[in-house]
């Protein structure tokens, strides 16, 4: 491995490692306004922004997600806590699923646990399933490594000049298999829930 090479998985490295979430104690217990709850999600998310121009929400995102019933209405044009919560899972969605999707998958958690009454409720989900997430980050690292180790066997006849990119190109297309896969999975299982969902219409 080369000096360069080497810089850039430990970059990789590095940025796996400062993944991290909004937590619950992080979101303020008071209502928000629309210009409130742009500027907090920019703040606490500003790390996963791939160029600093990018916006992670703005107003008519929020307003389409409301639109399209992926996001509960505000009240008196306030936010409360658990919009936050439904945000930040839309955040993470919307970069791999369609609207149509994330709203299967949103609509019987909102419907069952926003504005519960009972202690499961939408900051219990969003701990659960965040706790989790970071347990994974470790094994994530590893999984990365055997990747880039695999690619770089790769192409070892090539014209020496070509071996970094070509090596690289590996690297990404072994990381795009895995993604690809994983989508596949995740359109299946939301596909079986709409099944379910029109069945249980059916019956009634």
């Amino acid at each position: 491995m080369t000096i360069d090479e080497k810089d850039m998985i430990n970059s990789i490295l590095a940025s796996v490692s400062r993944i991290d979430y909004i937590k619950p104690d992080d979101i303020p217990n008071i209502e928000l306004y629309m210009d409130q709850v742009t500027t907090f999600m920019e703040e606490q998310l500003a790390s996963t922004k791939r160029y600093d121009e990018d916006k992670i929400l703005t107003k008519t995102m929020i307003n389409n997600y409301a639109k399209n019933k992926l996001l509960p209405p505000p009240e008196k044009k306030r936010y409360s806590r658990e919009h936050i919560l439904m945000l930040i899972f839309i955040y993470y969605f919307k970069n791999i699923l369609s609207i149509s999707d994330i709203q299967t998958l949103l609509t019987p958690i909102a419907q069952k646990y926003f504005k519960s009454m009972t202690e499961k409720d939408m900051t219990y989900i969003y701990n659960e399933v965040f706790s989790m997430e970071k347990e994974q980050i470790e094994s994530l690292k590893k999984d990365l490594l055997r990747k880039y180790k695999t690619a770089q066997d790769t192409f070892s006849d090539a014209d020496e000049e070509d071996q970094e990119n070509l090596k690289r190109f590996s690297f990404i297309c072994l990381l795009s298999f895995d993604v690809y896969v994983k989508k596949m999975m995740i359109e299946h299982l939301i596909d079986e829930m709409n099944l379910s969902s029109n069945e249980e219409k059916k019956k009634k």
